[in-house]
């Protein structure tokens, strides 16, 4: 058994949300992190200092704190500071409170994971639970006693029976619907529509849903097909192809290899000079950071693929 100490919000519905899990034995609302004197629910409301905070005690062979992690990133604004919904203030804040140092592996591959979808600082702390004092018993479980309480995270989110459906959801709203139907169903664009067809500020590309880098401004170029065109990827480690057969066409697909996100097709078409290929991509597929905020946004060891541009 593994536990974690999760910050995120008012405390009712992130206890609901985590007991409808298997994987999850037993959870527990409270008061933690603050100073080292018990306080009562008027207390922390009094900004006491204490984060409104959900004890999980956790089988991590029927669920993992990865995945555990990645489900209460799904309920919580990452940027949001000292406020969830329409609750405000330091009671508010949102933090991963560990146990065990072993568990900081898990905990920071998931934050950078989550960091790079974003592509800003998360308001999220890391830090050992210092101190953990349970709430009243009229909290515990409270949206069980009372269904139609307030609560910030979606109603829908608390019965997740089929996760794969909710994943798909939560997907669709993170990137929008045209992105989700491209990387998801490999769908096109319209020709000379997309944001970067025409674009060639100094940067990355990386893959919309994963974060995964793919292309560099110095390998793009005008092809005029009406789509962003890149000579060549930062690594082929980073993409997939496979034959592509739809629309009575013979095309290679290219597919990011972390997500499998579909991102377009690579074509022998391309400038001779540099290789003779075209990497025809999907603007809604890729995110683009700027080389000014590589390294505020994780990918600051990316920079020395311009030291000579």
């Amino acid at each position: 058994m593994g536990t974690i100490y999760l910050a995120g919000g008012c405390f009712w519905g992130l206890q609901k949300f985590f007991d409808q899990f298997g994987g999850v034995i037993r959870t527990e609302a409270g008061y933690a992190n603050g100073p080292d004197t018990a306080p009562s629910y008027q207390d922390v409301c009094r900004n006491s200092g204490h984060a409104e905070t959900v004890r999980v005690d956790y089988d991590d062979k029927e669920m993992d704190l990865e995945e555990l992690l990645e489900y209460y990133f799904m309920v919580i604004d990452p940027l949001a500071v000292n406020r969830q919904g329409n609750d405000v203030g330091i009671q508010y804040r949102t933090g991963i409170y560990y146990t065990d140092e072993r568990q900081l592996p898990a905990i920071q591959k998931v934050f950078r994971m989550e960091q790079k979808k974003v592509g800003m600082t998360l308001a999220v702390s890391v830090e050992p639970i210092r101190n953990f004092f349970p709430a009243e018993e009229y909290h515990q479980k409270y949206l069980d006693k009372n269904p139609g309480g307030y609560c910030h995270i979606p109603r829908s989110f608390f019965s997740m029976e089929d996760r794969g459906e909710r994943k798909e959801a939560e997907l669709r709203k993170r990137i929008g619907d045209l992105a989700y139907e491209v990387t998801q169903h490999a769908a096109t664009e319209s020709p000379y529509t997309g944001e970067y067809d025409y674009f060639f500020e100094k940067g990355i590309y990386v893959d919309v849903v994963s974060g995964e880098v793919l292309f560099s401004s110095a390998d793009k170029y005008d092809s005029g097909c009406g789509w962003p065109a890149f000579t060549k990827p930062i690594s082929k480690d980073a993409m997939t192809e496979r034959l592509d057969v739809s629309h009575g066409m013979i095309r290679t697909e290219i597919r990011s290899s972390e997500a499998g996100s579909h991102l377009g097709h690579v074509f022998s078409d391309g400038p001779t000079e540099s290789g003779g290929m075209r990497y025809c991509i999907n603007s809604a597929a890729l995110r683009f950071i700027p080389y000014a905020e590589m390294e505020e946004q994780g990918y600051g060891e990316y920079k020395e693929l311009f030291s000579e541009k």
